[in-house]
């Protein structure tokens, strides 16, 4: 459960075009309208409440939908819709669609930086092959040759010609020779909107080949998400294909798409198989909740009051409950109680019985360090700066050692008590190692994440000594990581070898140490306890020059 900056790492931002009618959403929805009767379209000539109905659906999206329409195919509008309410039907979920929408250049000398500036769709005589499609079935309908205007990546990271092979299928391979052009499709997903949902979409995606361009991902306000991609990585114009492996991918991932499910089964199992409860079982009735001092996708956290001891509750909220979240509280409750360190945060206990879910720790009055750093954008002196590290490298390596991985380190989750100590924290999707085991990928936060992550391949606890260099960066800088760019664009870079950009005021063995710790071979990055001993070594070299310098 994220309560910090990344919460909103599905939120597509604002953005502006010149034909878009501005950022007024009834002055958009009116030149929709008004285009579409210029355009002849009979469903918005004939229907007396086809205006009442194309400001329901501009009301149910965020601003930035408006901002992202081509008013030269606002027929999209029209398969967006559809597409929403196609997805209502859970037999259904997950709607998709997918088009081609043109050609670009295959040379080797054009692929580097290769962006899209405006998706433009080709003629297309299979129509039949591109209508609206549900896990089930096609949906008939859709306009087969409207295309959204969708705005580049603008990632100009790709260093040669064979970290560009590396984002694009064996197929496309297949007929490489062949092709003068490489063929770009668009897919739009709806279902019900969750948490990690970006991430399952893109994980699918990536799974089947296809490399992702862009993503324009929105929520609605009654529950559900539109999610577009512009990919490359099918080998031809043709869809059909395209369409059949989609549909055995979801069939494969069958489950995991389904919404709220309130069965008590696999909470109960999973705590129950460790459980003592008379140790941390806390009693509902004798905490007391405070104010609220986040929220989450799926719950909130309070300041509160446990027998006199001031708390931190992290509460589930109850519609939100399904199978998923309910075993990822679980895991959380088993680390929780198996760890117990000066730089972890430390578990009160925990109340398990539906409908009060929540996990107890303890209050830390400062705050988290992505607030310290961010909010009041101090410039850390060097001692602080190595305290505030080393505190970091022992509360990780201590979870190391019991063998946790964290795997969504980032300075949201290392909160300060009141005496300045750095505690770790959030451990909602730690995992403990396990050697016969798979590590489910894009778990985290894209920005903080590790490529071999990102990329889907086995990974083991050096993922958050990568995450950790970027914590060390954010210390140093005071910045967010990649700031100029949305969390999935600096995730595809990081896949394709970009890092922070070394800050020249950092010492020079703070910088070596970041240039190790985000190592794209994780073998080549060192252990904590390995991180610690030089950041110690370090603290005392300071600490002995003149003016702590």
């Amino acid at each position: 459960m994220e309560f910090a900056e990344e919460v909103g790492e599905s939120s597509s931002p604002p953005r502006s075009y010149g034909n878009s009618g501005g950022g007024n959403s009834d002055g958009i929805r009116n030149d929709v309208y008004n285009r579409l009767i210029e355009n002849g379209n009979e469903e918005a000539i004939s229907n007396p409440h086809f205006l009442d109905h194309l400001e329901v659906h501009f009301n149910s999206l965020p601003t930035s939908y408006g901002l992202d329409i081509n008013m030269e195919k606002v027929e999209d509008v029209l398969l967006h819709q559809k597409l929403l309410a196609s997805a209502k039907d859970p037999d259904n979920r997950p709607v998709f669609h997918i088009r081609f929408l043109e050609h670009v250049s295959t040379r080797d000398d054009d692929l580097e930086g290769e962006q899209i500036s405006s998706a433009v769709p080709a003629s297309n005589p299979h129509c039949t092959n591109n209508g609206v499609h549900s896990s089930n079935d096609r949906y008939s309908g859709g306009d087969c040759e409207t295309c959204s205007k969708l705005e580049d990546l603008n990632l100009d990271v790709r260093k040669d010609s064979n970290d560009v092979n590396k984002e694009i299928s064996p197929e496309y391979f297949a007929h490489r020779e062949e092709a003068s052009c490489l063929p770009i499709h668009e897919i739009i997903f709806s279902t019900l909107d969750k948490p990690k949902l970006l991430s399952q979409l893109s994980a699918l995606l990536s799974d089947a080949g296809l490399n992702i361009r862009e993503a324009h991902v929105f929520s609605t306000t009654d529950g559900y998400s539109l999610d577009i991609f512009v990919v490359d990585g099918w080998h031809s114009e043709d869809t059909e294909g395209l369409y059949n492996m989609m549909r055995k991918a979801i069939a494969e991932s069958e489950g995991s798409w389904s919404g709220s499910s309130r069965s008590q089964s696999i909470l109960e199992k999973a705590i129950a198989a460790q459980r003592n409860s008379e140790d941390w079982e806390i009693d509902w009735r004798l905490l007391k909740i405070g104010e609220k001092i986040a929220s989450g996708s799926c719950g909130d956290l309070y300041r509160g009051v446990y027998l006199c001891e001031d708390v931190a509750v992290k509460v589930l909220r109850s519609e939100h409950l399904n199978n998923s979240l309910e075993a990822e509280f679980a895991q959380e409750v088993a680390i929780l109680r198996q760890v117990q360190h000066d730089n972890v945060v430390r578990f009160v206990g925990a109340c398990t019985k539906l409908p009060h879910l929540c996990i107890v720790t303890e209050y830390m009055p400062r705050g988290s360090l992505y607030e310290y750093l961010h909010k009041n954008h101090p410039a850390l002196k060097l001692p602080q700066l190595l305290k505030f590290a080393v505190d970091v490298c022992k509360g990780m390596e201590y979870l190391h050692q019991k063998d946790v991985i964290h795997r969504d380190l980032k300075t949201a989750n290392l909160l300060m008590d009141s005496s300045s100590v750095v505690k770790v924290a959030d451990f909602g999707v730690a995992r403990f190692q396990n050697n016969g085991g798979v590590m489910t990928a894009e778990t985290g936060t894209y920005r903080w994440m590790a490529p071999e992550v990102i990329n889907h391949q086995p990974y083991d606890q050096k993922a958050d000594v990568f995450s950790f260099a970027i914590v060390l960066w954010e210390l140093v800088t005071a910045k967010v990581p990649y700031d100029n760019m949305t969390p999935l664009q600096a995730a595809l870079g990081v896949r394709q070898g970009l890092r922070p950009e070394l800050p020249t005021n950092a010492h020079p063995k703070i910088k070596s140490l970041m240039q190790r710790c985000w190592e794209a071979v994780p073998s080549e990055r060192p252990s904590f306890s390995d991180i610690r001993t030089e950041l110690e070594a370090l603290q005392l070299e300071v600490n002995d020059a003149p003016n702590g310098c």
